[in-house]
């Protein structure tokens, strides 16, 4: 039983006979369906269907010589909204089976963000066709929370925010220049990293950190994709899932200078959600690659 169906709206469902059902019904009555040959000339597929409004079920597998689908395995999904980043993506295919993982080296976060890559279908297409790698391509990360809080957001004045932003605006400067190879970009960064460290050892003796920083975004237990963030909250609506009638909250979320959705079951977020304050939770996260029509 996938963990994260929990966070879609299925909390209550612990029944094998019943998850059966679900994943059958998302099969026979998909709303989305896609098909492509791979490179071991096996046909794949892949059905989704939505239980609320931009959030369901993907079911994939393959189909054998006589055109019959066997299942292979599903997940959870939030097809999220926007572009996160258009930064370059690379994509790896989990070893267990047909699926894959993406990532992306974004200079807002400091670390490679490792995701679920939800449109396997596309990505299996190009590939076998050879047409990898595409260029302009986008990415809309999401991501999928089993606990989170709602905190207070910091109190600062539009001219902190300014500030903040242009220090922010200058670091990734700087970060930009020192991947291509400048000692000078380096050596600035490291100090400025000994700076903050030496201010957050010397504010955390009378602040909580929370009080202290603002955003974060840091991987989280064993699980390569999974997080955990902190962000504010600068759009959010709460859809309802057909079949169990739970409640789900969908969060954007501008955290470390990327914006991205994240859906919670409304009995798993402590605290009334607000634009302007901020989220605190774990996140499982997706991504999709948006590739150019024309080349898909």
């Amino acid at each position: 039983m996938h963990k994260y169906l929990r966070a879609i709206g299925f909390s209550e469902l612990k029944d094998r006979a019943r998850l059966r059902d679900i994943l059958t019904d998302a099969i026979m009555t998909s709303d989305r369906r896609g098909y492509t040959m791979n490179t071991d000339n096996i046909l794949l597929g892949e059905f989704c269907k939505d239980f609320a409004q931009d959030i369901g079920i993907a079911v994939c597998g393959e189909f054998d010589e006589q055109d019959k689908f066997i299942y292979e395995y599903y997940f959870p999904y939030l097809r999220g909204s926007g572009v996160t980043t258009g930064e370059d993506v690379s994509v790896e295919r989990h070893i267990a089976r047909d699926s894959y993982v993406g990532v992306c080296d974004d200079v807002n976060v400091g670390i490679s963000l490792i995701f679920y890559l939800q449109n396997m279908i596309p990505y299996v297409k190009a590939q076998t066709a050879g047409r990898l790698p595409i260029t302009g391509t986008t990415l809309t990360l999401c991501g999928l929370s089993l606990e989170g809080k709602i905190l207070f957001p910091i109190l600062t004045d539009e001219r902190k925010k300014d500030r903040i932003r242009q220090r922010t605006r200058e670091r990734l400067q700087l970060i930009d220049e020192a991947r291509k190879g400048s000692e000078e970009a380096m050596e600035t960064l490291t100090l400025e990293d000994m700076d903050t460290y030496s201010l957050i050892n010397t504010r955390i003796q009378n602040e909580d950190i929370l009080s202290i920083v603002n955003t974060c975004f840091m991987p989280y237990g064993m699980e390569c994709d999974q997080y955990s963030i902190v962000g504010e909250i600068v759009g959010m609506r709460l859809v309802t899932n057909y079949v169990t009638e739970e409640q789900i909250y969908i969060l954007t979320i501008c955290c470390n200078e990327l914006t991205f959705d994240v859906c919670i079951n409304i009995i798993d977020l402590v605290g009334e959600p607000q634009i302007g304050r901020r989220f605190k939770g774990t996140i499982w996260l997706q991504g999709r690659i948006n590739f150019p029509e024309d080349d898909l």
